[in-house]
């Protein structure tokens, strides 16, 4: 189904919604639509990156790109990175909260509406979010209930069990 639909238009359902094949990707909140900004080739590297290495050191995690997940009926978000057990996968995509769920910036993001994004995620349950910066080089960790921590680029940003050195993640772009 093609649908012709710009930033932040009107839909009528869900099952709409989940039929629409148009890109780039939208999420629907409430009957709304919004449009993700375009990704460029670092978003992409980086996309890439994360969800190799979480799969390559972390075999207890399946690790997808721009994987819907469902918040609740009327909500479908599109992370970057989703990360969820292998002991616990949800199929076609997850309607239960995952472990952690990332955010690469695009050049078009508002730190803060990505922050929000991320706040919705932790509503939901999920209880780290990550947001990566592909141009600046910067990586935050921002768990629930808790604020938006900048990692040193020579540290290593975690969720639970799982820890990655920042450098490892940005080595892809040099």
């Amino acid at each position: 189904m093609m649908l012709d639909m710009a930033a932040n238009a009107t839909m009528n359902s869900v099952a709409d919604y989940l039929r629409m094949n148009d890109k780039p990707a939208f999420e629907y909140r409430d009957g709304e639509l919004t449009q993700k900004h375009m990704p460029t080739r670092k978003h992409s590297l980086l996309q890439h990156r994360i969800s190799e290495l979480i799969m390559r050191l972390f075999a207890q995690y399946e690790s997808l790109g721009e994987m819907h997940v469902r918040l609740r009926a009327d909500r479908y978000l599109i992370p970057d990175v989703a990360v969820q057990p292998r002991s616990h996968i949800q199929d076609p995509y997850p309607t239960e909260p995952i472990p952690l769920c990332v955010e690469i910036l695009s050049p078009d993001d508002r730190f803060g509406e990505v922050v929000t994004k991320c706040e919705e995620y932790h509503e939901w349950g999920v209880p780290m979010t990550w947001i990566v910066d592909p141009e600046s080089r910067v990586a935050w960790e921002y768990a629930k209930g808790g604020r938006v921590h900048e990692i040193p680029a020579e540290g290593s940003i975690t969720a639970s069990d799982i820890v990655i050195p920042v450098a490892s993640i940005f080595e892809v772009l040099d």
